[in-house]
């Protein structure tokens, strides 16, 4: 049986919000923020509102129980830094960046990380940095 090999997960509390906020705003998606204002944190927004460039990477679409997955993006110069890594989006509670999507909720996204395993490097095509 083959693994899916992916870049990005959920946790379940965090799929949840993501279901209610779909509710409210549509589609959704991610961008991871580049460190700028709102430190590190996952920006949500509905589609159409942050608009992608070819200076971002697309890291994968999470299943939050939804009828289309929610894509997650990275700008490339911080992929560089985080290529080697695992993202999981979870939630908790706080006050979410300014103008992501979860804001006024009293909860806040946040990312999750761990270093890829040999067989997710393998995937990847990538090696490990000695």
């Amino acid at each position: 049986m083959a693994e899916n090999f992916t870049r990005v997960a959920v946790t379940d509390d965090a799929a949840g919000l993501l279901r209610t906020l779909t509710a409210q705003h549509g589609r959704l998606m991610f961008h991871q923020s580049g460190g700028c204002c709102d430190g590190s944190s996952p920006m949500c927004y509905p589609v159409g509102m942050f608009l992608t460039g070819p200076g971002d990477v697309l890291l994968g679409a999470i299943d939050a129980g939804l009828d289309d997955p929610i894509e997650v993006y990275m700008s490339e110069s911080q992929f560089e830094y985080w290529k080697y890594t695992h993202l999981t989006i979870d939630v908790v509670p706080g006050r979410g960046a300014g103008f992501s999507v979860e804001s006024p909720t009293g909860m806040r996204f946040l990312i999750r990380s761990r270093m890829l395993t040999e067989e997710e490097l393998q995937h990847f095509g990538l090696t490990r940095a000695s």
